[in-house]
This record gives C-alpha cells, structure tokens and sequence, in this order.
C-alpha cells in the first residue's frame, strides 16, 4: 500500500513542477499517461520510452492547481488496485525521464496542498 501511494506522490510532484496545459485534467488522461510505467514500477528493469513520455506529458498537463489536485486524487485511486509497486523506482522515475522535481517523492503527498 505504501509503494501505491509513492505512485501517486510521484504524479502529483511531476504535475507540480511545470503545469502547461489549457484544458481540466481527467482520471482517464492519467491513466492513459501513467500506464506505460506500471510494470517498470512493479518489476524494474529497462525504463520503456512510452513511460517517459507519459510522465513528461503528465508533467505538463496540469495548468491549475485543481487539475494537480484531481491527478493527485486520480491517481491515489488508481494505485490502490496496482500490486507490488517499488517505492525507489517511483522516487528515481522522474529524474530518469528528465523531469527535475526539486523535493523528494514521498508516501505522505497530501493532494489538497
């Protein structure tokens, strides 16, 4: 349970840094950003390309900081069903997508703040 709620510290943090985009923010777009990463997240080994790309793309999505909120919830809902997550995976993620967040991934996100 810890390293699911990582996932979603990891999503919110990634949205936090450089919001950019005009339009709300859905738990379908997410999903749809974030799914590429889950085995890496779950098993290691070779960071896909297609993971990337939705982190870099989550990263700019959020505009506003209620659309940060609704990815944060999003995804906290999300990573409830997801087994077996690594938190250390989840905390490197974003460095190894070239995403620069300037704190440190954490469990106790607070999607309201």
């Amino acid at each position: 349970m810890a390293g699911l709620k990582l996932v979603c510290a990891l999503a919110l943090c990634l949205l936090v840094v450089s919001p950019t985009a005009t339009t709300a923010i859905t738990c379908g777009d997410v999903s749809t950003k974030m799914s590429a990463c889950v085995r890496y997240l779950q098993n290691g080994g070779a960071l896909p390309r297609p993971c990337c790309d939705g982190v870099r793309a989550l990263n700019g999505m959020a505009r506003t900081t209620p659309d940060r909120q609704t990815a944060c919830r999003c995804l906290q809902n999300a990573a409830k069903t997801i087994p077996n997550i690594k938190p250390n995976l989840a905390e490197t993620l974003p460095g190894k997508c070239g995403v620069n967040i300037p704190y440190k991934i954490s469990t106790s996100t607070n999607c309201n703040r």
